[in-house]
């Protein structure tokens, strides 16, 4: 309760919660708010400027484009926040086995980690679309497959760091297992640095996503995705460039909300850090961010 109150307290970081709280509630709600079906074609329509029933305008094929950014959201949004969950649930659950197991567990599992970590992370996307091909779903699985090593590392970094604790070698002694120390004692050491990575983590993979599907290898017409949107812009860019505006705005403002609520979600989870992330994790890589915190952790 603490932390969240220190949280509500930034108030750029109140504002950013709200801003993703409302687009999120948005793409739930998208089948209901929008105004019109977002694939629903009427070329009387093409290039059609704003009004009441469009609020947005139409595109180059007379769909709306208010109707087309609401749904956009869960592609965009909402199916990124998934696959990041995924991959921080399955890296944490195999970095706190490696930490808390040791030996010949967390030598294996570290090397797996290292073999997934030797391979850049947009060589393994193009690797994964080539072989099952293009489509949201696989990129997603792509990107499942590229961050959970990072999650991996640093949750087996900070079990190592809290397993020789005071309050957890007496609760060894009281007789608790190894379930009840990660549930109650582990775990809630580890969710600051692990806080911090996955909402850097979801601002880059969102960039990504949308990046790939402006080069046409992520959702596939006729359905709406932000990156998609600005490809099919793109075609009428200097005659239409207001057809940029929302799908480009949106991703601007999710981006930058996501990341200051991570400069403020690092400080209300960690007040001895005392002000913003280092440089690297600052820059929204979660691979740079991933390696300043083991920098940090050995020195």
């Amino acid at each position: 309760m603490k932390r969240l109150q220190r949280l509500l307290a930034d108030r750029l970081a109140a504002a950013s919660l709200a801003v993703l709280a409302a687009i999120l509630a948005a793409g739930a709600l998208a089948p209901w708010i929008a105004p019109h079906p977002p694939d629903e074609v009427d070329m009387a329509l093409r290039y059609a400027p704003w009004s009441l029933d469009y609020p947005l305008g139409n595109d180059q094929l007379g769909r709306c484009v208010l109707s087309r950014v609401l749904h956009g959201i869960r592609p965009s949004v909402l199916y990124v926040l998934a696959a990041v969950l995924a991959s921080v649930g399955f890296g944490t659950a195999v970095g706190m086995a490696a930490g808390l197991l040791g030996g010949r567990t967390d030598a294996l599992l570290m090397r797996l980690c290292d073999v997934m970590l030797s391979f850049p992370g947009y060589v393994m996307t193009l690797a994964v679309i080539g072989v099952l091909g293009t489509g949201l779903e696989n990129i997603l699985l792509a990107f499942i497959l590229m961050k959970w090593a990072w999650f991996a590392r640093v949750a087996r970094t900070a079990v190592r760091r809290h397993a020789d604790a005071g309050y957890v070698l007496f609760a060894r002694t009281l007789g608790a297992g190894r379930l009840t120390l990660l549930r109650r004692h582990l775990l809630p050491a580890c969710l600051p640095e692990l806080a911090v990575l996955a909402s850097g983590s979801f601002g880059t993979t969102l960039l990504q996503v949308s990046g790939l599907s402006f080069l046409g290898l992520g959702i596939q017409a006729p359905h709406a995705e932000w990156g998609m949107m600005l490809s099919e812009a793109r075609q009428a860019m200097f005659s239409r460039p207001e057809q940029l505006l929302a799908p480009g705005f949106m991703i601007v403002l999710t981006v930058s909300a996501v990341n200051f609520l991570s400069d403020a979600l690092q400080t209300a989870l960690d007040p001895q850090a005392g002000g913003p992330r280092t440089a690297a994790a600052a820059s929204g890589e979660p691979e740079a961010a991933a390696a300043a915190l083991l920098r940090k952790e050995a020195i």
